[in-house]
């Protein structure tokens, strides 16, 4: 068995969860041991699609003429790319009608998770639909005292500085406008916010945001993953005020790196229980508190609870399961 492992514009996705998600298919195949190639003009028996541009929905009708398996992995639905870039909203019905013409090429779906599977099953694309991890390499982010020193230095912060952090590209759907509303509410804390995005490409408000200019809020860009887990070792609080999301890796890599966390209280998360695996906000106001309380240590740290799930996104375990949907697409003639 060989897969094609096909992602058309990798660079203009390099930068994103989607990138991220790639890296991690690679790790996940190399660790069990699967035989796959990047180049499409290689031999291959299935090819594994993972986004939606004009060329990938070409290959899937090129494999399936020459009596290839194709799996098409949805990482993106109608809902999660609403609030995103500029005219996005307006856009949404034909981007959906787009992806799911897509999607209609795979000989099985791959997506994230359960919630995904869920909003895809009203797509009507009468394709089985797996859901599976996008995963991450849980050793790389183990918590590192070093690491985590280096980038408190590196970024100006003193010991008795309170560091929130955030991660994501600059998207409303991101939960960037409470982040920054956060920053202004908290003088006495610091935030930095990792990720990146042309600003070309989102509304005004966001260029805004972006562009605020307050003496505890730093925006970082885009950094290498060496400095992202010395932001995760080193931050007092990892934030994620997402609204949407198909996965959200992130927040795993915070779980992994004990961090204390708070995500937002949205569907995809219900499967966390609050308070017990990690703390959730409805709304800004509930983050402000749950803030407070937790860098006043009025609140018991979950970072022993979150990291025992992460085992289960680990690269190894995804790679299993993806070995497990090639066996079947194989058998299934």
């Amino acid at each position: 068995m060989k897969v094609l492992l096909y992602t058309e514009g990798k660079k203009l996705v390099s930068k994103s969860g989607l990138g991220k998600a790639i890296e991690h298919q690679i790790k996940a195949l190399e660790d069990n041991h699967i035989d796959y190639t990047l180049d499409p003009k290689d031999d291959y028996d299935i090819v594994h699609i993972n986004w939606y541009l004009p060329k990938s929905y070409l290959l899937a009708k090129k494999a399936h003429k020459k009596h290839k398996k194709v799996i098409y992995h949805a990482h993106s639905t109608k809902e999660d790319f609403k609030n995103s870039f500029l005219f996005s909203n307006q856009l949404a019905p034909i981007f959906k009608w787009w992806i799911s013409k897509c999607y209609k090429q795979g000989d099985i779906i791959i997506t994230p998770t359960k919630y995904s599977k869920d909003i895809l099953e009203t797509y009507n694309l009468n394709r089985k639909i797996v859901p599976i991890s996008n995963g991450l390499d849980t050793a790389f982010f183990e918590k590192n005292e070093k690491l985590g020193k280096k980038f408190r230095k590196d970024y100006g912060y003193k010991d008795s500085d309170k560091v929130i952090m955030g991660v994501g590209l600059y998207l409303e759907r991101k939960g960037i406008l409470d982040f920054v509303e956060l920053a202004k509410r908290l003088k006495d804390y610091q935030f930095i916010w990792f990720g990146y995005l042309d600003l070309k490409l989102v509304p005004k408000k966001i260029k805004d945001a972006v562009n605020t200019k307050l003496p505890n809020l730093k925006f970082a860009g885009y950094v290498e993953p060496e400095i992202l887990r010395g932001a995760y070792s080193g931050a007092d609080l990892y934030l994620f005020p997402t609204l949407e999301e198909t996965e959200g890796i992130p927040y795993l890599e915070a779980f992994t790196s004990r961090i204390d966390t708070i995500i937002r209280d949205i569907p995809i998360f219900s499967w966390l229980k609050p308070n017990e695996d990690v703390y959730k906000a409805k709304d800004i106001d509930e983050f402000e508190e749950l803030i407070k309380k937790i860098l006043n240590k009025e609140l018991p740290s979950l970072t022993d609870n979150a990291y025992k799930i992460v085992k289960a996104f680990d690269t190894k375990e995804v790679g299993k399961q993806l070995i497990e949907v090639y066996n079947e697409v194989l058998k299934d003639n």
